[in-house]
């Protein structure tokens, strides 16, 4: 049976979209996903489950809707390409809680980057379907808005480790 990371955006995160984390895992449970469990509260779920990405992203997102009353974006990942993220982290040099991947439900566009504004010192990269990030300074000041990404959710790079970890073990 396949194993999924599901990575939820916009939950418990500034106030919006607040979803316990014991809601999320009585969710998937009830949709006959197993080996169930949360990672910290800002919308990470690792389980096991049968149909293709684009099935269980739906079923996730059918239950997640009917329980907020609006959409809720999913981006699922298999085991194997989290720890891909994780080994193709290009700023594996820098501080991993200053360091993020933003997923993404396709490729980013070659030209992501140029589009990117508000630059200050951080560094960036593209991956499979992911946008790399290093904020030098850190993401508390930083004002980088890459449009590309609008659509992606934000996980740093301790964060994929432990998912990557949680995902290995099931």
């Amino acid at each position: 049976m396949p194993i999924y990371v599901g990575l939820l955006r916009a939950v418990n995160v500034g106030g919006t979209g607040k979803l316990a984390m014991a809601d999320l895992k009585a969710m998937c449970i009830a949709e006959g996903f197993q080996h169930v469990a949360t990672y910290i509260a800002s919308g990470n779920v690792v389980f096991s489950a049968e149909g293709s990405e684009a099935q269980v992203k739906a079923a996730l997102e059918r239950r997640l809707e009917a329980y907020a009353g609006k959409p809720v974006g999913v981006l699922l990942r298999s085991a194997d390409e989290i720890a891909a993220v994780l080994k193709a982290n290009p700023f594996s040099d820098q501080p991993p809680n200053r360091t993020v991947a933003v997923f993404l439900d396709d490729p980013p566009p070659a030209d992501a980057l140029d589009q990117a504004r508000g630059r200050r010192d951080e560094e960036m990269r593209l991956g499979r379907r992911e946008i790399y990030i290093a904020y030098g300074s850190g993401m508390g000041d930083s004002k980088l808005k890459i449009p590309a990404a609008a659509r992606g959710t934000a996980r740093n790079i301790n964060t994929v480790a432990k998912l990557s970890e949680m995902a290995a073990a099931i």
